[in-house]
């Protein structure tokens, strides 16, 4: 048992129970990381903000759809890069569409890669991870794309709650002109950029207009209470 799980939170089967149960809890380099069960769905929870759960996905599928139907037509065996990988779904959807040619996610948080490599999450994404395409990077998406020489014909990011709403604050860098440069220097010549978000962001859009993006909207998916959820797009363009 890794030394900074605690015993008390272990994996353990909890869908005879209706209240949320925590499985396992972690104390990691950007703060703790929970992941519970209610019912027969799986959350996650970091630094005591819901992030995500499995209960629906139709978001962060759209996030990969859309990004792959952006792209220009005839591209071979595009690349796509996702962040992170959450519940698994955006990893799930890409891996099956055959038309990725790579799918890399950049994940910072070794507990979410634990829960789907050895936890109940495996149950969602087990598949996709197998799939010979897929490769886990484990590490600060912000980070990569600084740092990174690849560049990837696609970006999908749902590392927040959105532009207006980060889970940490080293995440809102990701969303200023100097990461807004990043990513799009992290894609290729009329590559795409999808962002997840919990409601929709004006300010973004011209945030991602001003760091030179074109063909920029946003696609909204409706939720049974309050505003709906959205994925901004925009192209690279040249």
């Amino acid at each position: 048992m890794p030394p900074d799980r605690r015993p008390e939170t272990a994996y353990m089967p909890a869908t005879h129970l209706t209240g949320p149960v925590t499985l396992d809890r972690r104390e990691g380099p950007y703060g703790e990381v929970v992941l519970r069960q209610r019912g027969d769905d799986f959350e996650i929870i970091a630094n005591g903000c819901f992030l995500m759960d499995t209960s629906d996905g139709r978001s962060e599928r759209l996030l990969v759809d859309a990004a792959l139907a952006a792209l220009p037509d005839g591209r071979p065996d595009p690349g796509v890069l996702i962040g992170g990988l959450g519940v698994g779904f955006s990893l799930v959807r890409a891996a099956a569409a055959p038309r990725w040619g790579r799918i890399a996610v950049a994940e910072r948080e070794q507990a979410i890669v634990d829960w789907h490599l050895d936890g109940p999450l495996g149950r969602i994404s087990g598949a996709a991870l197998a799939d010979p395409r897929t490769e886990i990077l484990r590490v600060d998406l912000v980070t990569h794309l600084h740092t990174t020489t690849e560049r990837y014909d696609a970006l999908c990011l749902d590392i927040d709650n959105g532009p207006d709403w980060t889970v940490t604050e080293d995440n809102e860098s990701l969303y200023s002109p100097a990461g807004l440069a990043a990513c799009r220097a992290s894609l290729t010549p009329g590559g795409v950029l999808a962002v997840w978000s919990a409601r929709p962001s004006g300010a973004f859009e011209d945030a991602l207009r001003n760091a030179g993006f074109h063909a920029v909207r946003t696609e909204e998916v409706a939720v049974a209470r309050g505003v709906p959820d959205v994925v901004h797009l925009a192209s690279r363009g040249d």
